[in-house]
């Protein structure tokens, strides 16, 4: 008994296990870089609205400034944007609220810290805010100040 002839058009198509693995493969390669540019990419983008921030919360101080003559405590710290300190040394002067939402976290979630520091060596007032930035810890090299 002879075998039917098959063509090669009239053979099944489909695909190896080999070629199957193949594009899986490089479907993880792919897949893998775009993570790794995405997550650098969003990391840049929370130091810089971290940096946005800071410099909003700046302005915002220096308008309490203007009106105040002094920037707040480190007891009153950013709040003094929303409610009027109760060490003000004259409260009529507050004109606030400076901010009219919540003051916001940083972008991983974690408050400003805000200090007054006195005075620099030009008379003018020194204050810091940071936020301590991905790891929460205070004194790592992501932390971001507005002294930077």
């Amino acid at each position: 008994m002879s075998r039917p002839e098959t063509s090669p058009s009239a053979r099944r198509g489909g695909f190896t296990l080999l070629e199957v693995l193949l594009v899986m493969a490089i479907l993880v390669i792919l897949g893998s870089t775009a993570t790794y540019f995405f997550v650098g990419v969003k990391r840049n983008a929370d130091s810089d609205a971290a940096r946005l921030q800071i410099n909003m919360f700046e302005s915002m101080l220096d308008n309490y400034n203007l009106h105040v003559s002094a920037y707040p405590s480190t007891n009153a710290g950013l709040e003094a944007l929303r409610t009027r300190p109760s060490d003000l040394k004259d409260p009529n002067r507050w004109k606030g609220p400076y901010i009219n939402k919540e003051i916001p976290l940083d972008p991983w979630g974690n408050p400003y810290e805000y200090e007054m520091r006195g005075e620099m060596p030009d008379g003018s007032p020194a204050f810091l805010i940071t936020s301590y930035g991905p790891d929460g810890i205070e004194g790592g090299p992501d932390d971001i100040t507005s002294d930077q």
